[in-house]
């Protein structure tokens, strides 16, 4: 089907769009990819899991929070649903249910997740299926998932999700099943379609495609103009503070340069809860005039911050519980703005970052490694120019947000036609 044939078939379909928590201000992928298919004509609807509280908040968020169907964990009417159901289609609902608690019993977080929401999940698939909701799309391998199996199951609606990261590589309990129920499946990388496949025996298959996360090429752009003159290396870190951002090892590696007498700032974007730990670090290393803590900012902010770096680092790292990164998607928005990158290389991050063409890559965890790619880049201007612009163009090609909803959208509509 051409893309414009694809467009107009989506303005006779409605997708519930279900996730965890909404709005996160670090899953802006499934912000903009909601609003990326409303601007091709689609109908969304937005059902989280949960709300999340916060004190920054994207400004493209406000119209689909306030659309968004917050559910509480039990109300009146959601107790009339399971009452209806337990009447009207009590062996579905019962053998649903016993399925739901089968699959996750050994894994603590899975089993009382599911126990909490299902009953508002249940109630959400009536919502939906009275909505005319045709389609009912995921984000993340684990609750959310898990959601969209319930509804399938209760309703017919056929879902889809998409796999990310640590939902995916730290807990597979029942993504088998969700597989086998699932319309199709979409990881978010190679590495990730390979570690469905195995965990299931090479069974289904045919029903993962990995289609990237994807970004706004003209919000994130190079700046125009001629680079400024002499200053010291400009470095930038975007993302929670958290383990699995590998963020210590960046200012180990900023220790090291300052050892060597390089000149650098270091601006680390985001909040966290290794806030403190990581202060305290960057006070033990005396790099308080160097590396600074700047809280979280809004994506027209990080597009600005962008333009004024000269290097982006990811310094991810795999942690002691299994959680690890799918391929952040700050990476994608820094080449998009023509930064060079540093990442490390695990999981499907090498997917984007080709070593020494779009970007450089270091083994997780490797400090010396770190400050020797940002080293290389301090004496070596024009080896950022040729990464930033190879970067640039592998993103347009192969990241581009409005290019891979409409991937998204075809699979939508080759479920439903």
């Amino acid at each position: 089907m051409r893309e414009a044939d694809s467009d107009r078939g989506s303005q006779t379909l409605k997708v519930a769009y279900v996730m965890s928590r909404f709005p996160k201000l670090t899953e802006t992928f499934v912000l903009y990819e909601i609003l990326a298919h409303r601007a091709a004509g689609l109908e969304v609807e937005v059902y989280p899991l949960l709300r999340q509280r916060t004190g920054v908040m994207h400004p493209e968020a406000g119209a689909v929070v306030d659309g968004a169907h917050y559910l509480p964990f039990v109300s009146i009417a959601i107790v009339r649903t399971q009452l209806r159901l337990l009447f009207t289609q009590p062996r579905t609902y019962l053998s649903t249910l016993w399925a739901v608690l089968r699959g996750t019993w050994g894994s603590f977080n899975f089993l009382v997740g599911a126990a909490a929401v299902f009953p508002k999940v249940v109630h959400a698939g009536q919502l939906m299926k009275a909505s005319g909701v045709g389609h009912v799309h995921c984000h993340f391998a684990n609750h959310p998932a898990l959601a969209g199996y319930v509804i399938h199951r209760l309703t017919g609606i056929p879902y889809s999700f998409t796999a990310h990261g640590s939902d995916l590589h730290v807990d597979r309990h029942m993504l088998c099943e969700k597989v086998a129920e699932a319309a199709f499946v979409v990881p978010i990388s190679k590495y990730n379609r390979e570690l469905i496949v195995a965990e299931c025996g090479g069974r289904w298959s045919g029903k993962l495609h990995v289609i990237h996360c994807g970004v706004d090429t003209e919000v994130f752009r190079p700046l125009d103009g001629e680079p400024e003159g002499d200053h010291p290396l400009r470095i930038i870190c975007i993302g929670t503070l958290h383990e699995v951002k590998g963020q210590r090892y960046l200012i180990d590696a900023c220790r090291l340069l300052a050892e060597e007498k390089v000149e650098f700032e270091c601006r680390l974007i985001g909040d966290g809860e290794d806030r403190a730990s990581l202060g305290r670090q960057i006070r033990d290393a005396q790099l308080g005039g160097s590396v600074f803590l700047e809280g979280n900012l809004t994506r027209g902010e990080i597009a600005v911050r962008l333009r004024s770096a000269d290097v982006l680092v990811a310094p991810s790292v795999p942690t002691r519980s299994g959680k690890r990164e799918g391929i952040p998607v700050v990476l994608m928005e820094a080449m998009s703005a023509g930064l060079p990158v540093i990442a490390s290389r695990i999981s499907g991050i090498p997917e984007l970052v080709d070593d020494g063409r779009s970007g450089l890559l270091a083994p997780p965890r490797d400090a010396r490694a770190l400050a020797a790619a940002l080293r290389r880049l301090h004496d070596e201007p024009r080896i950022r120019q040729r990464l930033g612009s190879t970067g640039r163009a592998k993103v347009r090609r192969d990241f581009d947000i409005h290019r891979n909803a409409a991937l998204l959208r075809q699979r939508f509509l080759d479920v439903t036609s």
